[in-house]
């Protein structure tokens, strides 16, 4: 599992939309770059600057992957080419506090959120931001993009989630959902972007259906032990979690099943993750001044040869059981008959135990570090 040792602790990260290029935002105010190997993981540094003294908190690479955005602590906005790094433009004081969240759109367009819940829409081709947004009034967590829509969403330490059509000229937002009485952390789109999935500073995942609104979520998973401040889909059913206590869960969503868990910080809290355009490295960034790269290709092909020799067992023991039936009717031998019943009570107790088995495994229960680093040796040993 490659990793990359960093001198100071890393805020942030992103892949590259189009090469193999890593990008990380560092406590000093540096902006990294490394490319990597996609096979094997192997990574070079590519560059290194410091647009700011002050910590460079957050970071997004536009669609086009010419360049990347970066905010911090400093409130200035910073864009830099992916190639050499080079600052192309230097927002000034594009807040008045520090800027948690930095997001783009797409290729006209980047929102930026800061520590007091303020969020501003800048585009590249003008010198000033075109709109601003005061709904939340607490940090300003996540962002993600419904291109369908064109709706951005957010999410706020403030416990409210809102929805702002970026079409519109209007300073206000589409809507702002109910107070989840919990810090909203992190957000993702599920099943084709149908559903969205946010993690709590309690441990909770609570799912929203876009269809039923934004006003709700409309169901929640509990189990991580602490706040899930990252969450990546993995695939439209499955998503990984970056919890405080250092480790990166895979969940599959409706229905609810633990995966395992794939990756871990030791006890560091995991402040990113994010997964690489082929949907191999998951990279990941926490308080351990480390950049974790995990090859999470094998995980779907192993979990797929599992359920197949699942559904093949089962076929074996039902085709067996429904041979003993059919020898039972036949034999006129009460002895041979009751034999036969008893070796079908025994192979009848057998499966069900099979059964058993495979339904403790897919329960989510307690996610916590003791309880599933057995289970997590034996199902990822390939890992």
């Amino acid at each position: 599992m490659p990793d990359i040792k960093l001198r100071n602790q890393p805020f942030d990260l992103a892949f590259h939309p189009n090469e193999s290029v890593l990008f990380s935002t560092l406590l000093t105010g540096e902006a990294k770059a490394w490319r990597y190997d996609d096979e094997d993981g192997s990574t070079s540094t590519s560059w290194s600057v410091r647009p700011s003294k002050r910590t460079a908190r957050a970071l997004s690479v536009e669609e086009s992957g010419k360049h990347i955005w970066m905010g911090g602590k400093s409130g200035t906005l910073f864009q830099l080419t992916t190639e050499m790094g080079t600052i192309v433009r230097e927002q000034e004081k594009a807040h008045d506090v520090p800027i948690n969240r930095v997001f783009c759109v797409n290729e006209n367009l980047v929102a930026s959120g800061d520590d007091d819940g303020i969020i501003k829409l800048w585009d590249p081709r003008k010198p000033d931001m075109i709109r601003e947004y005061n709904q939340h009034f607490d940090y300003i967590s996540d962002f993600t993009y419904f291109e369908d829509k064109r709706q951005l969403v957010s999410t706020s330490g403030d416990g409210h989630l809102s929805v702002t059509d970026i079409r519109s000229n209007k300073s206000q937002p589409l809507t702002v959902s109910a107070d989840q009485e919990d810090e909203l952390l992190s957000i993702v789109q599920i099943k084709g972007g149908q559903k969205a999935i946010v993690g709590s500073g309690l441990g909770i995942l609570s799912i929203w259906n876009r269809k039923l609104g934004w006003g709700d979520s409309v169901d929640r998973i509990p189990g991580h032990p602490a706040s899930i401040d990252a969450i990546v889909a993995l695939t439209p059913d499955i998503i990984a979690t970056g919890s405080e206590d250092g480790m990166i869960r895979v969940i599959q969503v409706l229905p609810h099943k633990f995966l395992g868990v794939i990756a871990t910080h030791e006890e560091y809290p995991i402040e990113r993750i994010k997964l690489d355009r082929n949907s191999k490295w998951l990279g990941s960034v926490s308080h351990d001044e480390c950049l974790k790269l995990t090859d999470v290709s094998d995980l779907f092909e192993d979990s797929d040869d599992e359920e197949d020799n699942d559904e093949e067992m089962e076929k074996d023991d039902s085709d067996e059981e429904e041979q003993n039936e059919g020898e039972n009717d036949n034999d006129d031998d009460y002895e041979e008959a009751e034999a036969d019943s008893d070796s079908d009570e025994e192979m009848e107790v057998e499966r069900q135990d099979k059964k058993k088995k495979k339904k403790g495994k897919g329960g989510l229960g307690d996610l916590g570090r003791g309880g599933q680093e057995q289970e997590n040796a034996d199902f990822f040993a390939d890992l």
